[in-house]
């Protein structure tokens, strides 16, 4: 997950699990890690990871449709929450470079919104694939960086704000990857389906404040744009003219 600093003296990895809550919380993420767990055929009697599990939600979920869940992430902060919410789950710092499986043991592999933080999501698929059974699946979900729309009065500043938002991500366009990726590492058997998150009202306010900060604080834009952009996106959040759209791309691919 990207950690990087909210700009508001709040601690990042608190900020950022506020935000997973929010967002995992809309029906259309439900809806759209539900459709991961039936990509990864998880069951009873299937062994899958969550890399990158964060605070556990997917693991949780997993688990509940009977299929031997364990949980990775290499933050403390993030494996203490998840510890507390699913004391029972399985739950292990490791890195996804380095997964802490014999090869061939595990049903299914679960990337969601992680790929795009490590500097070689192809060794990280490489290393999927060593720890799955021939047959296993790997079930990678993400937004592209540069891909976000986001409509607003000034539409080169805000090209701008994204494109510096997307270069402070270690690979901001590893989801429009993934089926290279998967491709690359010997999976086969490789689908793709881009599902499109909307939103129009103030929850997303906070979101965009973090993109335009982070802009800011890189140099991008002043400090007048930063204001003038945030505050044309709260007048559209008060008068029901905010629009943001982000498309996931998920893909899975079968070990032979």
């Amino acid at each position: 997950m990207s950690t990087h600093p909210t700009g508001s003296g709040q601690d990042p990895i608190a900020h950022l699990i506020a935000q997973l809550d929010a967002l995992d919380a809309m029906p259309e993420a439900q809806w759209l890690r539900s459709r991961t767990y039936e990509l990864l055929a998880a069951g009873p009697g299937r062994r899958v990871v969550d890399v990158g599990c964060g605070p556990g939600r997917a693991v949780g979920e997993l688990s509940g449709l009977g299929a031997e869940a364990t949980g990775i992430d290499l933050d403390p902060q993030m494996l203490r929450v998840a510890r507390e919410r699913h004391p029972k789950a399985d739950l292990r710092a490791a890195d996804l470079a380095e997964l802490p499986f014999a090869d061939g043991t595990l049903d299914g592999y679960r990337a969601d919104k992680v790929l795009h933080t490590v500097a070689d999501p192809g060794h990280a698929l490489a290393e999927a694939r060593r720890v799955l059974v021939p047959g296993g699946r790997a079930v990678l979900a993400g937004q592209d960086w540069d891909t976000f729309v986001i409509d607003a009065k000034d539409a080169a500043l805000t090209r701008t704000i994204v494109r510096s938002r997307a270069d402070l991500v270690t690979s901001p366009r590893a989801a429009r990857g993934h089926r290279s990726l998967l491709l690359g590492a010997g999976f086969t058997e490789v689908g793709v389906e881009v599902h499109t998150a909307v939103f129009t009202g103030a929850a997303a306010l906070p979101m965009l404040a973090v993109f335009a900060s982070a802009a800011r604080d890189a140099g991008a834009i002043t400090s007048t744009e930063y204001e003038a952009w945030l505050a044309d996106q709260r007048q559209r959040a008060g008068t029901d003219r905010l629009f943001v759209a982000v498309p996931l791309f998920v893909a899975v691919g079968t070990r032979t």
